[in-house]
């Protein structure tokens, strides 16, 4: 009889090691080694045991067509979701602790309780508590069913037998187990084997299942990486507690596009959608103050407009503070590295602080034109025009790239009423195009020295207000 071994697994990681120690080597965590229940041995010779039966091959053009998707009423969801929630499919929303992920799909799950059967599973609450949430949110009456369990085995169970339920919420996957897995609920092998069970027998029965994950300090999906490869969707619930705006981010999805958003509003009742999140954003914008600037974004195929800030202070410090909320830190000093060498601005002597009002978290290369209109118009003291919007990709040379989706964003802005836009200089071939057919007064930048110029041209504000920079 071959002699079992024994396995050591990181549960932060899940990297195997041949022996137990008291750090990970591929993470660098410490007291997360855990030894796990070995597999058991085959005899030698044995593969698997029996052979494996043939599988039948199809076309990839099939003969029956896809079922229809199931709308949950909830437009921002649905969205994300790629145009509604699909039969069979597994959907992973993660976020900070109380950003609003329970509260989201009990809304969902009541709406959809009127036309389909929805279950709630939760291993966080009891079942009065669901309820006393439900309440406040005004769902009580919904048909939704409650159970309060954390044994995968028995969830499978009941899920496998009686009436085939059409929508199934795990709140949250870390607090499930397996008595199959010799480990503490929340471990790696523990949400690997529960989330596996689950979703096969979501695949098997047809119904969509959500599982709820928690997040990490860094802001990741806690547990093994290989829990967003096993679902369909990835969802991360993002938000600013400061702020009662909550951004639903796709950032996986088999069924749609990825890099979708839906915006919702944080209230007493419960989350409510934002159909405009650009006029939302803009609501209280103040125009004609220095250091502010419009961007015209893209996120996934909407089109948002969202202010950024920027405040250039001098600084007494050695080593000036520099700080961006909602902005890649790295990008912003790039583009002030840029602004210095090829611009002849100086920043090395004022604490730079950057901010994307309204709690948005932005991606895309494409607002670098933004933040360097902002921080010129912070260090001049001379505002942006204020029905001017910029967008555009800047290069470490200072050239002002083109972005993607160039007319969405126009056409956004110039239905929330502004007039011109600074835009990166179109290629030749696309100048005769462009004119007249744009609803905006296009003003071309084909480098940051051409943003340094419109405030060179502009009216200066009173001195006591303005900021000089050195070297220009």
């Amino acid at each position: 009889m071959a002699k079992n071994t024994k396995t050591f697994v990181c549960q932060a990681c899940g990297a195997a090691a041949p022996r137990w120690a008291g750090k990970c080597e591929a993470c660098g965590e410490w007291n997360t080694i855990v030894e796990e229940a070995p597999r058991e041995a085959l005899p030698k010779g044995v593969s698997g045991g029996k052979g494996g039966r043939k599988i039948d091959f199809v076309d990839l053009k099939g003969a029956s067509a896809p079922p229809p998707r199931r709308t949950t009423t909830i437009g921002e969801l649905d969205r994300v979701c790629g145009g509604g929630l699909v039969a069979g499919s597994a959907i992973l929303v993660g976020g900070d602790p109380g950003i609003g992920k329970s509260t989201l799909l009990l809304q969902a799950t009541a709406l959809l309780a009127a036309k389909a059967a929805c279950v709630y599973i939760t291993g966080e609450e009891s079942v009065d508590q669901v309820r006393l949430r439900a309440q406040r949110l005004g769902l009580a009456t919904a048909s939704v069913q409650l159970a309060s369990a954390t044994n995968v085995r028995d969830i499978v169970a009941s899920l496998e037998t009686g009436t085939i339920p059409d929508v199934v919420v795990i709140d949250s996957i870390q607090t499930m187990y397996s008595d199959t897995a010799d480990s503490a609920p929340g471990t790696v092998t523990q949400v690997r084997t529960c989330a596996h069970e689950l979703i096969r027998v979501a695949k098997k029965r047809g119904f969509t299942l959500f599982l709820v994950g928690h997040v990490t300090k860094e802001g990741t999906l806690a547990g093994p990486r290989v829990l967003e490869h096993m679902v369909d969707t990835v969802l991360y619930f993002e938000g600013d507690r400061g702020h009662q705006f909550r951004i639903l981010r796709a950032v996986k999805n088999r069924f749609g596009p990825t890099d979708e958003i839906g915006v919702f509003e944080m209230t007493d009742a419960g989350l409510s959608e934002v159909l405009n999140p650009s006029a939302l954003f803009l609501a209280e914008r103040r125009g004609n103050v220095s250091g502010s600037c419009v961007f015209a974004g893209i996120e996934g195929t909407r089109p948002v407009l969202v202010e950024i800030q920027a405040l250039v202070a001098p600084s007494t410090l050695g080593t000036p503070r520099r700080a961006a909320v909602g902005w890649d830190m790295a990008r912003l000093n790039m583009v002030m590295a840029v602004l210095e060498a090829r611009a002849d601005l100086a920043f090395s002597g004022h604490d730079i602080y950057l901010n994307v009002a309204g709690g948005l978290r932005i991606q895309e290369p494409a607002a670098d034109l933004a933040v360097a209109a902002a921080l010129i118009s912070a260090l001049t003291g001379q505002p942006v025009p204020a029905d001017a919007v910029v967008f555009g990709e800047v290069g470490l040379s200072g050239e002002v790239r083109a972005v993607a989706q160039r007319d969405l964003r126009l056409k956004e802005a110039a239905k929330l009423g502004f007039k011109r836009a600074w835009v990166p200089r179109p290629a030749r071939r696309d100048k005769k195009s462009d004119e007249g057919k744009s609803p905006l007064i296009l003003e071309d930048m084909g480098h940051v020295q051409d943003v340094v110029s419109q405030f060179a041209d502009a009216p200066k504000e009173s001195s006591g207000r303005r900021q000089h920079g050195g070297g220009h």
